[in-house]
């Protein structure tokens, strides 16, 4: 269960971090099955060339064009992803944030994102609600880092308190990143933070939150694994992309994996 000070500093800051909480036996057959995946590259795939953020190939065509950004849909790509997007202890965790009854969206990051040591690219500030349709913007995504995560290898960037702001549209660019050029966000971008995490380690971050994240300029490439989840009574809206695949109830007999 959270602490007084977690759930405090989810509600003003719009995260916190819960160290160490994946053992590192299922951490290591984690990123040994992404090795694997990426190694082979198992689609479904993003890839960088086709997200076109700043520093990623040109094209599909370009050196590095065939560079991988995401392995798409983990919770259905192997079982080891699926009992951790279930676990009991992020379930708990979950339940005091989002209310008893929480889902997990299998059309939002359902994901390993990987960062490559070249071809990889920066990702500008952004809110993950920018393009997601449900009936209200309270969502949760976790975020498990898999191997080391420092400012030299891409770790996420976040901008506390963002979550509860109000953004006059001079300060977002036509796609909703946040403009770095704008004089109305210069005090609000000095007050980021690296989020550094070790293996194991799990940030748990407010969809609505702003985070950005650098490129990978070390030799190893970097993987996370990134779930989100929403109350169940929080439906995602008709028609949209976030109903295009069916959510996934933590329910109690699905929750039997103890650490």
């Amino acid at each position: 269960m959270l602490s007084h000070a977690e759930l405090e500093r989810f509600q003003r800051d719009g995260y916190f971090i819960r160290r160490g909480l994946v053992v590192a036996g299922s951490c290591r057959a984690m990123l040994e099955i992404a090795q694997g995946e990426l190694a082979g590259a198992v689609p479904p795939l993003e890839l960088e060339a086709e997200v076109r953020y700043e520093g990623a190939p040109a094209s599909l065509d370009a050196p590095g064009g065939r560079t991988v950004r995401r392995l798409l849909r983990a919770y259905s790509r192997h079982k080891e992803f699926a009992e951790w997007a279930l676990d009991i202890e992020v379930a708990g965790a979950l339940t005091q944030l989002l209310g008893p009854e929480v889902e997990l969206s299998q059309a939002h990051h359902n994901c390993v994102m990987t960062k490559a040591p070249s071809h990889s690219s920066s990702t500008g500030w952004h809110r993950d609600v920018r393009y997601w349709s449900f009936q209200r913007p309270e969502l949760v995504s976790t975020w498990l880092a898999l191997n080391r995560e420092r400012d030299d290898n891409g770790c996420l960037k976040v901008l506390p308190g963002s979550h509860l702001m109000k953004f006059a549209p001079r300060q977002l660019d036509e796609a909703q990143f946040l403009r770095t050029d704008a004089a109305d966000n210069a005090a609000l971008l000095a007050l980021q933070v690296a989020v550094e995490l070790d293996p194991g380690d799990v940030l748990f971050f407010d969809a609505r939150i702003f985070h950005a994240a650098g490129r990978n300029t070390t030799s190893e490439t970097k993987f996370s694994v990134v779930f989100t989840y929403h109350a169940a009574a929080n439906r995602p809206l008709p028609g949209s992309r976030s109903a295009s695949v069916a959510d996934v109830r933590l329910a109690r007999q699905e929750l039997s994996r103890v650490r």
